[in-house]
């Protein structure tokens, strides 16, 4: 690559998302960011290609889903577009999956306690659960590309972080914050699965109870045609945990009590 081709990678990166130039030469552009540890490497074989190979396996799995790789690792896109969408997308991915959104959590956590004067057990565990309620919300909203998981629907101000295992019952803060416990559901679809109303099956097709009839499930708009807009594999443990411990089962009869924590 000349310099006037590497410029304009990097220039890309830094617009989106990739703003550390590691290194940049005539074989490739390798960039990173401080909000995560992922690297990206930009090579140009040809004048209308860009190939995009990521250091971390599991982001390279999750951007497959937007980009198709070439071969296991490798990426190729003909258009600078592409090449900014590829980033932008990837860096979302990388701010969110796991442990990063565990590690913005306690950099925080540490600067929000150097704030407040009672570090009081009591008061620790507020600002502990703020700070992970929204660093686990802005972790969704980055995987989940903006995004209602099952509707699409892509209005910031209804959409919830729905955790699968409840924050209360994890047993450490990275389970807690795992981008794979959760997800970025409409506001009524987060009511129903916080309680138990509806849950997932493995190949993300919407399950709901009977104690929703069949009146209220028109109501409320739960086709038997929602489902997730994906399911990862890590998604998987989490939903059985949910649909073992939260979910109210069909077979539970209607007139049962709901009890929504």
């Amino acid at each position: 690559m000349n310099i006037l081709e590497r410029t304009r990678i990097e220039k890309t990166a830094l617009e989106h998302g990739w703003e550390n130039i590691l290194s940049s030469d005539e074989q490739a552009v390798l960039a990173g960011s401080a909000r995560h540890h992922a690297q990206v490497s930009i090579t140009r074989p040809s004048s209308d290609e860009w190939r995009v190979t990521f250091n971390k396996p599991l982001l390279t799995k999750e951007v497959a889903r937007d980009y198709p790789l070439t071969d296991a690792t490798t990426f190729s896109v003909s258009a600078s577009d592409q090449l900014a969408g590829l980033l932008r997308r990837a860096a979302e991915l990388a701010s969110a999956l796991p442990n990063q959104a565990a590690e913005t959590f306690h950099a925080r956590l540490q600067r929000e306690m150097e704030k407040v004067k009672d570090t009081g057990t009591e008061v620790e565990r507020l600002v502990k659960q703020r700070v992970g309620q929204d660093t686990f919300r802005e972790a969704l909203l980055d995987y989940w590309g903006g995004a209602c998981a099952v509707t699409g629907i892509a209005i910031p101000e209804m959409l919830r972080a729905s955790h699968a295992k409840p924050w209360s019952e994890c047993e450490s803060d990275e389970e807690r914050l795992d981008v794979f416990n959760g997800f970025l559901l409409s506001a009524n679809l987060d009511a129903l699965f916080d309680c138990g109303l509806i849950s997932f099956d493995t190949d993300g097709k919407l399950l709901v109870s009977s104690q929703i009839s069949a009146q209220q499930r028109s109501l409320i708009g739960l086709a038997d045609t929602l489902v997730l807009r994906w399911v990862a594999t890590e998604h998987l443990s989490y939903l059985a945990w949910h649909r073992q411990f939260l979910f109210k089962a069909p077979h539970v009869p209607y007139t049962t009590q709901v009890s929504c924590t």
